[in-house]
């Protein structure tokens, strides 16, 4: 354009080049993305995320060209932060919180490259590709339970009679349970990303946007309580003939498109004028003047490109650390100490675990109770095949047999001491389950699963790889589960030392 500042054409070059640079460096992190996005209904918006952070900057030319492009070195501390998280994540095999080092990488790049009045300029449009990460899974769980409760109220409202137990309700009609495609996460992240950009392109006060994005963030939530409602009066007033199948997604999607272009109609009635404008901020006009140093452009990208390589080189030595550790796992049966002897089977049920290394399932009894013990043993971990993963579970989702309607952490004694452990209640037909889990990683026992891939990243970082483990122990229970959790709590106290040498054991083999 005649009218952009000198130095663009080479500044847009070198910027693009480390761009490419960086995309080709952190291919695996990409590519995971697309491939989730290729498979995830949940996250196939990925898709169109990068073209519209495009159009936004091509939209932002004319401002653009009235500033002067200049490398600025104080976006070197962030974009060496942003490299050690992708580090620590891809080490303990948290891949959101890598992709999402990667993307942030991007915008810092442009900072460090083209300075922080572009930066400035563009802050929504390289701000919007967080967006193409797929994040958010771990709403899943709240949002479960706050559709259970959104429904169970309504129909309570209404006048239906309603059996709850966890997340699965009855009523005269029928059995329903609100699983992971119910909780509404879909309709929430294509809402939040939608509002964002329908605030940006639709208001100039900030105030206003804030206010929009709030609502496109409290919308679907609302809106997914009621469609679950829905869903369910349809089913009942058709006796259980509408709403089972195809249908019961169809009439979520619509319902959900109508309050969308609800929204946005409301929203549109405090619209402002988006039109360009002439002026720019006075740290941009200041810069205009100035002639682009193409050598030291030239240096900064290199600076880029070498703090690009330095994190993929150290994840690669710490990946050749790991495979030397690629030995078979021994892991024995824990011995049976007093009074708890080996029994017979107490359940058919197992947990469902990805790619343990090895693995011990067992029974004791006491005289008085009935124990069950699993351990599931890591050693070679990798990407979905780790102790902590989403897919590693008591039971999968729709199960035929066996339903979980509460896990919730409870404070146990192990050892002595006060720690966390997930308890879960588990049901079938003719056996219920009181189930504690936890983990025990770099020595410790954990429940935490945030705290857990910290110690497993904080040890590959320092070159100390160490064995982890599940640890899971199951009796039966009636109506009443504190004689359960009495029977778990003895059976704890007396064999978790025989566990512990059980597992050090296999940490030496």
């Amino acid at each position: 354009m005649p009218e952009a500042s000198p130095g663009w054409f080479a500044a847009l070059g070198l910027t693009v080049f480390a761009i490419l640079a960086l995309l080709i460096i952190y291919h695996s992190t990409f590519a995971s993305m697309v491939g989730i996005w290729w498979r995830s209904e949940t996250f196939a918006h990925g898709f169109i995320i990068f073209p519209i952070s495009i159009w936004l900057v091509w939209r932002r030319r004319l401002q653009l060209a009235r500033i002067s492009p200049k490398p600025d070195y104080r976006a070197l501390p962030v974009l060496l932060g942003l490299g050690l998280m992708w580090l620590m994540m891809r080490v303990a095999d948290i891949q959101v919180g890598e992709q999402f080092a990667a993307v942030a990488m991007l915008p810092v790049i442009c900072w460090m490259m083209l300075g922080w009045s572009v930066l400035a300029e563009l802050a929504f449009p390289l701000g919007f590709l967080l967006f193409s990460v797929p994040f958010g899974e771990f709403l899943i769980p709240s949002m479960m339970d706050f559709t259970a409760d959104f429904t169970v109220r309504m129909l309570r409202l209404t006048g239906i009679p309603v059996y709850r137990d966890g997340t699965f309700f009855s009523i005269p009609s029928g059995d329903w349970s609100v699983v992971e495609g119910c909780s509404g996460l879909r309709y929430l992240i294509a809402s939040i990303t939608l509002g964002c950009l329908y605030a940006y392109l639709t208001y100039r006060s900030q105030v206003r946007r804030l206010v929009f994005v709030a609502v496109a963030l409290i919308f679907p939530v609302i809106a997914n309580g009621l469609r679950a409602y829905m869903i369910v009066m349809i089913a009942h007033l058709s006796d259980m003939k509408l709403a089972l199948g195809v249908d019961h997604f169809i009439y979520g999607w619509v319902f959900f498109g109508l309050v969308m272009l609800l929204m946005f109609w409301i929203g549109s009635f405090w619209s402002e004028s988006q039109a360009h404008s002439s002026s720019v901020s006075s740290a941009a006009a200041a810069t205009r003047a100035e002639r682009l140093d193409t050598v030291r452009l030239a240096k900064c990208a290199a600076v880029v490109l070498a703090c690009s390589l330095f994190w993929p080189i150290w994840a690669a030595h710490i990946e050749e650390l790991r495979n030397e550790r690629r030995v078979p796992v021994s892991l024995q049966i824990p011995q049976p100490a007093e009074p708890w002897q080996p029994a017979a089977p107490l359940t058919e049920w197992e947990p469902t675990y990805v790619g343990p290394d090895a693995k011990v399932k067992a029974f004791f009894a006491d005289g008085s109770g009935k124990v069950g013990l699993y351990i599931m043993y890591y050693r070679n971990q990798k990407q979905g095949e780790e102790l902590i993963n989403s897919q590693n579970v008591l039971i999968r989702q729709k199960h035929p047999v066996w339903k979980m309607p509460q896990e919730k952490l409870v404070e146990v004694q192990l050892n002595g001491a006060d720690t966390n452990v997930w308890q879960g209640r588990l049901s079938s037909s003719t056996q219920n389950l009181l189930t504690w889990r936890w983990n025990w990683i770099s020595g410790r026992y954990t429940a935490n699963d945030l705290f857990g891939k910290f110690l497993e990243s904080s040890d590959k970082l320092f070159g100390t790889i160490r064995d982890g483990a599940a640890i899971i122990v199951v009796t039966e229970y009636d109506d009443d589960v504190e004689n359960a959790t009495r029977t778990l709590q003895d059976f704890v106290d007396t064999m978790l030392p025989v566990i512990e040498e059980s597992l050090r054991r296999a940490g030496e083999s």
